[in-house]
């Protein structure tokens, strides 16, 4: 018998997507606290410890819940919203970045799935959140951008953010892709994987995001994003003006070469 909370769902927009999701009386979705878009009213909010799965466990449970989640980067807060009208109600969640959310249907892939930690949005209540570890820890911890994997369980709807453009793709047995770490958006749990050290010295001193990339063999299916989130903060974070606010011409002739002659050597 299902435990999953059997919502509908619309997702809208192309580049800054939100998924719109239907909610019966009494059902409800768990998301992460900073992905709610809008509320109709009969909707409540509660914040509680872990992924909310199961509300009756012990406070033991739920903090060890919670302990996983911080694990990962995430806050060990979760909100459920639930529907206590009488009639349908809606609740809108919103990408924090620009790119597709992904629909995930947990039963259709075998009731579980392996999810990059910055790529969860919102679930049915009843999908559980955890830590899905490496074989190699320390790879694991250190890989690049720190590769661990949330593991979802249920056999619900969970919805996933990818950057850029998402590519789906289905290995087969014994097939193998070797993928930089942050444009992994998921994968099926048949998948086998592990974290790689690219090259020597020149390739850890000129090789940029390169140190590390994720060796992933089929059989499975295997989700991927043209745009990690990391990658777009760190182009940005190096586009900004560094002290005093000044404003820097980098699309200009002189580029460079132009800052030099005003004297920013920075």
């Amino acid at each position: 018998m299902s435990t999953m909370h059997e919502i509908g769902y619309e997702i809208l927009g192309d580049d800054m997507q939100f998924v719109k999701v239907e909610l019966d009386p009494g059902e409800a979705v768990v998301c992460e606290a900073g992905a709610m878009m809008y509320l109709e009213e009969g909707i409540t909010m509660q914040a509680i410890f872990g992924d909310g799965s199961n509300l009756q466990a012990s406070l033991m449970d739920k903090l060890l819940s919670a302990g996983k989640r911080v694990l990962t980067g995430e806050s060990m807060f979760m909100a459920v919203l639930q529907n206590t009208a009488q009639v349908k109600r809606k609740a809108a969640f919103a990408a924090p970045y620009p790119g597709k959310i992904v629909p995930m249907n947990l039963k259709e892939l075998g009731g579980q799935l392996l999810a990059q930690k910055d790529s969860f949005l919102c679930a049915a209540k009843g999908v559980s959140l955890g830590i899905a570890f490496q074989k190699r820890l320390g790879a694991g911890f250190f890989g690049g951008e720190g590769f661990i994997m949330e593991r979802l369980n249920g056999d619900g709807w969970c919805f996933l953010n990818a950057g850029g453009t998402i590519k789906e793709r289905m290995l087969a047995p014994g097939e193998i892709i070797r993928v930089d770490t942050g444009c992994i958006v998921g994968f099926t749990p048949q998948v086998d994987y592990d974290i790689e050290r690219v090259g020597g010295v020149k390739s850890m001193l000129f090789g940029g995001e390169g140190l590390f990339f994720a060796t992933l063999r089929g059989p499975g299916k295997v989700w991927l994003q043209s745009l990690p989130l990391s990658r777009m903060a760190m182009r940005i974070y190096a586009a900004a003006p560094q002290g005093g606010g000044k404003q820097r011409e980098e699309g200009s002739i002189l580029g460079g070469l132009g800052r030099i002659l005003d004297g920013d050597n920075s």
